[in-house]
């Protein structure tokens, strides 16, 4: 596009840069050339999935290690439902049947513990680790029954699950993996990225995320066949897409194979705006996943003389946390509440929301699905009624950094905290 349409975006975008907080939970992560390649490709008059999704999903699986395994879709709550579905349509006889058990952890998002019930599976609810946020590995083991058929670890926050634990108790057992990345993209466990380590792993581009293709998502495989089940699954259950679908036209010479559907699908396609936005923002990912360490690292020095009365963000070392948001947690002796200092902090322009869902069995919608938990959950009950997420992202530099620092400082030397 000309220099004069660029100028024009320039202004444009920074006119209607609007919101009431200083240090909002997320901003677009979208700049010119973002904004340039979405019109081009709106303008070009492809408008559903077609070779800017495919450049897309063989970039950012090449960006996993994982060869040519992406399936975009148009979410990543629609990936996890894919995901789930690929193993409920496997022709094999471990196959995720009706009844069969998930685990997964009860500090989540709702469409990680949702899609498992729209299968028909019944989601086994786990504790989590009061510091990572993350399932508690101890308590996968003394979940497992006969009809356990799958663990669903979620990467919260961009910090990684014990993989190496999780995949040894899935061999051990039996059990697929479907790892949930929606919130980690670039975090490696021990050197490694996740999403490479189970059967099946999901992403999500939604806006708030690391990066963005306004709404979307990926389903990712080492295994081709569930690659394959995807694809068709994404688009109507039919075998446009898929590689294998000459064998299968043969088999049904009598239907035209443009609408020949194998599988019962969804309608989850992305569009191709989607497609060219992902393409233009995989290569700024490692930036922005630098800018958000820096964030944590600052916070974390300047904040971790008083780690008595609140937790801060904490991951293993040789481990990767790409801080989808910066946690904070009270401490049990903190002379205040959480509501108290959420309070503060939003007064002074500092925007906060909970843990993700919280303890998710508190939810009046688990009343409407079978479901089981391990235990009292006590971690994730503390988590509910204790701790909340503040904004880290590439919008926040030294002046923001330092802002927010000086908030909480400000607030803790109020209530006597020195």
């Amino acid at each position: 596009m000309n220099s004069d349409f660029s100028e024009f975006l320039s202004k444009y975008l920074q006119k209607s840069k609007n919101s009431k907080y200083s240090i909002p939970l997320a901003q677009p992560t979208f700049d010119n050339l973002d904004y340039e390649q979405g019109i081009k490709t709106f303008l070009s008059g492809n408008f559903t999935m077609g070779k800017k999704v495919q450049e897309f999903e063989k970039k950012f699986a090449k960006y996993l290690g994982l060869n040519d395994s992406g399936v975009m879709l148009n979410s990543g709550s629609s990936a996890n439902l894919v995901a789930l579905s690929v193993l409920k349509n496997l022709e094999d006889k471990d196959r995720l049947k009706q009844g069969d058990e998930v685990i997964t952890p009860a500090v989540t998002w709702a469409t990680t513990v949702f899609p498992i019930s729209m299968v028909g599976a019944t989601p086994v609810l786990v504790d989590v680790e009061k510091n990572s946020y993350n399932i508690d590995v101890e308590q996968i083991e003394k979940s497992i029954t006969k009809k356990t058929k799958a663990i669903m670890p979620v990467h919260l926050l961009g910090n990684p699950c014990k993989m190496d634990v999780i995949m040894e108790i899935a061999k051990k057992h039996n059990l697929y993996v479907i790892e949930d990345c929606c919130e980690a993209h670039g975090a490696k466990y021990k050197g490694r990225k996740v999403g490479s380590f189970g059967d099946l792993a999901t992403f999500s581009f939604f806006v708030s995320h690391h990066i963005s293709t306004m709404e979307g998502g990926m389903v990712l495989s080492k295994n081709n066949k569930f690659s394959e089940i995807a694809r068709s699954l994404r688009a109507f259950g039919w075998i446009r897409e898929i590689k294998q679908k000459k064998n299968i036209e043969k088999t049904y010479p009598d239907i035209d194979p443009r609408f020949l559907f194998y599988l019962p699908g969804f309608n989850l396609r992305p569009t191709e705006i989607q497609g060219s936005l992902g393409a233009t923002q995989l290569p700024k990912l490692e930036k922005f996943i630098e800018k958000r360490i820096k964030n944590n690292n600052y916070w974390k020095k300047k904040l971790s003389k008083y780690e008595h009365v609140i937790n801060l963000p904490n991951t293993e070392k040789g481990n990767r946390h790409v801080y989808f948001a910066y946690a904070i947690s009270l401490g049990e002796k903190a002379p205040f509440s959480r509501k108290k200092l959420v309070t503060y902090l939003e007064k002074k322009g500092i925007e906060t929301r909970p843990v993700m869902t919280g303890n998710i069995s508190l939810h009046p919608a688990l009343q409407k699905i079978k479901h089981k938990k391990t235990g009292r959950l006590p971690n994730s009950t503390y988590i509910n009624n204790n701790s909340f997420l503040i904004g880290n992202h590439e919008g926040i530099d030294q002046k923001e950094r330092e802002y927010v620092s000086n908030v909480i400082e400000e607030f803790l030397k109020q209530n006597g905290i020195s």
